[in-house]
């Protein structure tokens, strides 16, 4: 199954199954959103309402109000290579809040403050089981579905220190979406590549499986420190081909198109503008 939040004809948010291009309302007074229908473990038999065309609708974040956002840094070796760190015993973890997430088909905002907006490709999990302390054999049983993110990375005040957050935390700097993708619409999640077009131009492509960290260490790992939750977030980590690696350098600018995409998880695509 395919689930997308989104706001109705009359911009009302709501949320619901995609099926094609035909959208079935799920939203109900028990179920307000898709944070709360995976909460209750309740996707499955939630009753349809009315239908949409996907035309008709406007995307909004996937999860639009995910209580926390974990980020994993440097999970592909290609990536740490290029940015000439050494490879670590346990993964880097940094969080993002969630207003500084946006849709499919939304415009990415670059700050004035920045000339250095670059990309990264990543895969999600969004958590559907809450727990702690998960062993890595029973974390898929906690994951509800996966959809593709894009990273944007204000690198100017990333590079400020040592230190992630004031980077990764601009509004409307964060992709998210299209779908949420149930876990039994994929058939090898290791043969998933990672894919960043901009402007057309291939720029990133590694499957998952090449993650330093897999999946279940991952949640794992994060699940140790703190409670995951049903609709937390969890961005897997970017391959190497990042922009700010790059000789010269490529940076996104206004009027530029990034995509990213997950193989049959989906893509999403957003135009970038200039902060007004």
């Amino acid at each position: 199954m395919r689930y997308i939040s989104f706001r109705r004809p009359d911009g009302t948010p709501s949320y619901g199954r995609l099926e094609g291009e035909t959208v079935i309302d799920l939203a109900s007074a028990a179920t307000p959103d898709l944070k709360a229908a995976i909460a209750q473990d309740a996707l499955g038999a939630l009753t349809d309402g009315a239908s949409y065309a996907l035309q008709d609708v406007v995307l909004l974040p996937l999860i639009p109000n995910p209580e926390k956002i974990l980020c994993v840094g440097l999970n592909y070796a290609s990536h740490v290579k290029e940015t000439g760190r050494e490879q670590k015993e346990h993964p880097a973890i940094f969080q993002r809040w969630n207003d500084t997430l946006i849709a499919d088909g939304q415009p990415m905002v670059r700050p004035p403050e920045s000339i250095r907006f670059d990309y990264e490709g990543e895969l999600a999990i969004i958590i559907g089981k809450p727990g702690r302390r998960i062993a890595p054999e029973n974390a898929w049983d906690h994951i509800a579905g996966y959809a593709a993110f894009n990273d944007g990375s204000v690198r100017d005040w990333q590079r400020h220190n040592i230190q992630f957050t004031p980077g990764k935390n601009w509004p409307a700097t964060g992709a998210f979406g299209p779908a949420l993708v149930t876990p039994d619409e994929i058939e090898d999640l290791g043969a998933i590549r990672v894919q960043t077009r901009l402007n057309g131009e291939l720029v990133q492509d590694q499957p998952v499986s090449d993650m330093i960290w897999d999946i279940p260490t991952v949640i794992a790992y994060c699940s140790t420190f703190t409670q995951l939750n049903p609709g937390d977030v969890i961005a897997t980590g970017t391959p190497g081909g990042v922009g700010d690696k790059r000789t010269p350098a490529l940076y996104m600018k206004a009027g530029d198109t990034v995509e990213v995409s997950c193989g049959t998880i989906g893509t999403i695509t957003n135009r970038i503008i200039d902060e007004i």
